[in-house]
């Protein structure tokens, strides 16, 4: 079953060159990628103001926008509802994305990040009322949030603003579907509640779901061996009700071609598939010390200039792999030579957490972090 219009290009983790310059990129290989997405019959590309240190906007229109006829791709991208500063900002805001991307019009366009250290927020500054004129004025075709919170908080938001929406993205995979600080169930089942369609971001947890345990690996690949790993990711993503687009960033051509095939031979998981999903799941939890996602959001603002998810997934790859700490203690010494924070000089200031989509306790981690790695 081809559902080429399931599935949209992520940018919020495009090839760069130095691995320490987020804004270093790789535009030659960019424009690969996006050729080769388009070519095999997808158009729909996902952005925002503040991806890769507020730099991505305009990658993707050196990269896409400069490159194609209008017609050939769909665009979104978000409203910074942690950055603008009131209601003049929202608008000097918006028509620098528009310039960023070189557009006249967003196929779709979200209030980013939605949640309760945003909300009040933007009831004070209308930024509600700002983004339904705009669509009115036919600035936006399609009109949404992306919303990382509870579902209490979902449902307040859609009682008193659903009208205004096309749709809302939610954070949906396999891991995360029942898991406290993310709920994407109870999330969903509230989006379907309000006739509202649903894209999908995090269908493969920022690359959890990808690299995952070797003991999942065997398991998958011993009862299924045909299918890859991140189609399960995908497909279990892509059948829920009410989803009309599933996002994935991608920074290499095999994994354009790998989830692309997933999409223009589509097929949901059946109830066998979803039985060894239950499986990997427990497993994957049970070896994932710290849930992070890799988003980056907690490290804009940080005084200390500390690469949090970074120091996240170098202790996540010690607590998988049974105490080899040598290799993540280099990585650990690089991090610091190339200028940046310690978990220790943490000043437990708060900003991280109040950026945190996944609502970690990451200044308890950072010291975990320190245990390990100082």
């Amino acid at each position: 079953m081809d559902r080429r219009d399931l599935f949209g290009f992520g940018t919020m983790r495009l090839p760069i060159l130095d691995k320490n310059d987020s804004t270093s990129f790789d535009y030659e290989k960019i424009k690969a990628l996006f050729d080769r997405f388009i070519e095999r019959g997808f158009s729909y590309f996902d952005t925002a103001y503040t991806y890769h240190k507020y730099q991505c906007e305009k990658a993707v229109k050196k990269c896409l926008v400069d490159r194609y006829p209008r017609d050939k791709f769909e665009i979104a991208t978000k409203m910074p509802l942690r950055d603008f500063k009131d209601e003049a900002d929202l608008e000097t805001k918006f028509q620098e994305q528009l310039t960023n991307l070189g557009v006249e019009f967003f196929d779709y366009y979200l209030l980013h990040n939605m949640g309760f250290n945003v909300y009040d927020k933007c009831e004070k500054y209308k930024a509600f009322d700002f983004v339904k004129r705009k669509k009115e004025q036919g600035y936006i075709k399609k009109l949404g949030m992306s919303f990382h919170d509870t579902p209490e908080l979902l449902e307040q938001i859609l009682e008193k603003h659903s009208d205004i929406f096309d749709f809302v993205q939610l954070q949906i995979n396999y891991v995360d579907f029942d898991q406290i600080n993310v709920r994407g169930r109870e999330c969903l089942a509230i989006a379907n509640r309000y006739n509202l369609p649903v894209i999908v971001m995090e269908p493969c947890k920022g690359g959890t779901l990808i690299n995952v345990p070797s003991e999942v690996v065997s398991l998958m690949k011993n009862r299924y061996p045909n299918q890859s790993i991140v189609s399960w990711a995908l497909r279990f993503s892509a059948m829920q009700k009410g989803v009309i687009k599933v996002l994935s960033g991608m920074n290499d051509m095999s994994q354009i071609d790998e989830n692309c095939e997933v999409f223009e031979n589509f097929r949901p998981l059946d109830s066998n598939e979803l039985k060894l999903i239950d499986e990997v799941t427990k497993i994957i939890n049970d070896k994932t010390a710290i849930k992070c996602t890799n988003c980056e959001y907690c490290t804009h603002g940080c005084p200390k200039n500390i690469p949090i998810n970074k120091y996240f997934g170098m202790y996540n790859s010690i607590m998988r792999n049974t105490g080899d700490f040598s290799s993540q203690k280099v990585y650990y010494r690089n991090a610091a030579f190339a200028g940046y924070g310690k978990a220790s000089e943490c000043i437990k200031c708060g900003k991280c957490e109040q950026a945190c989509p996944q609502h970690l306790p990451i200044r308890e981690y950072l010291e975990q972090v320190k245990e390990k790695l100082e």
